[in-house]
């Protein structure tokens, strides 16, 4: 299965017409130059709920996608261009496969910038990973209830159930919903787990020492976990299962990923102002529109590739691994630099 949001791919034919199930385009921004790749070349930024992608109108076979889950560190500035005058360009820095890539994608007008709703997106994506990824032990309920979801609706809770994970088990609630199955031990609902259908590999009813049990395997990506459930009477177990079979041959197909934006205007969808491209200069500019920069600037920085020693750290009252050169503990933990 592809998984679009966590890929960054380079000139893949026809990759804008390419879309997976379920992923939706969101905005799209026309009159864009990737300057770093394709200078040169008027194109447009597609943004959907799983990636953004660049691609040319002019030379057909450029084109990039860089999935929102790569992405590191987001930041607009202004560009001064001998032709038009000041304009803005968004930079992008990311990560794929022990791999860095910056990415520089200039407006080629001088109106506002246009880049707005990349940064919204990205931050819906950001703040709706129960929708794609498998969790466990974490915030999912309040007060023995779930915290549904958007959009998410509640289709069976069973009592009950055996999480077999362990020689003894665990008994517990076990909750079906159109996005996600749930478990959470009875004694502590913090011994949970919230698994998406689009992280399940198979699902199964096979035999086991405590009699026969619902089989879950996840895909690779999510570790690749086998998990067994009890479901007494056998009926309940079948019925149940069938049930989570149509669920995830359905969802894979049409997945919903949480990512639920509302475009400020209506989507451009002609372009016919195929300009020249002038050379850019980029003006320093201090206030820049920026997502986490120095968290991700560390994460992103050079490494000798020497182990770092633990040290007692002060301001955090315990030991840690010491930092990289050049970086202060303070820059870490401060979201919104002063």
């Amino acid at each position: 299965m592809s998984f679009e949001d966590k890929e960054i791919k380079f000139d893949v034919p026809n990759l804008q017409d390419r879309l997976r199930g379920g992923e939706n385009i969101l905005d799209i921004i026309t009159n864009i130059e990737d300057t770093k790749g394709n200078t040169g070349d008027v194109g447009r930024l597609m943004i959907t709920n799983l990636r953004l992608i660049w691609y040319s109108v002019t030379t057909t076979k450029f084109n990039l996608s860089v999935g929102w889950s790569c992405v590191l560190t987001m930041t607009t500035k202004t560009v001064a261009s001998r032709g038009r005058g000041n304009t803005q360009a968004l930079y992008i820095l990311s990560i794929s496969r022990n791999s860095r890539f910056e990415f520089i994608f200039t407006q080629l007008t001088n109106s506002h910038s246009k880049f707005s709703s990349v940064f919204d997106i990205y931050r819906l994506y950001q703040g709706s990973t129960l929708y794609r990824e498998m969790k466990l032990r974490s915030s999912i309920l309040h007060e023995g209830s779930l915290n549904v979801l958007p959009t998410e609706k509640v289709f069976n809770t069973l009592n009950g159930v055996w999480n077999l994970s362990s020689d003894q088990g665990n008994l517990g609630t076990f909750i079906v919903t159109n996005i996600r199955l749930v478990w959470f031990a009875n004694i502590n609902e913090t011994f949970n787990m919230s698994l998406p259908y689009i992280q399940i590999a198979n699902i199964q009813i096979r035999d086991s020492k405590y009699g026969l049990a619902l089989v879950i395997t996840t895909l690779k990506m999510s570790g690749g976990y086998v998990l067994g459930f009890r479901i007494d009477p056998s009926e309940k177990l079948h019925e149940i299962y069938k049930e989570l079979t149509s669920l995830h041959t359905v969802y894979s197909e049409t997945p919903m990923f949480g990512v639920d934006y509302k475009p400020k205007s209506d989507l451009e969808t002609h372009d016919q102002d195929h300009m020249s491209i002038d050379d850019i200069d980029e003006i320093d500019e201090a206030k820049s529109n920026e997502i986490n920069h120095n968290f991700s600037a560390y994460l992103s920085a050079e490494d000798s590739g020497a182990v770092r020693q633990p040290s007692y750290c002060k301001e955090l009252g315990f030991a840690m691994e010491k930092l990289k050169e050049g970086f202060k503990i303070k820059d870490l933990w401060e979201i919104i630099p002063l």
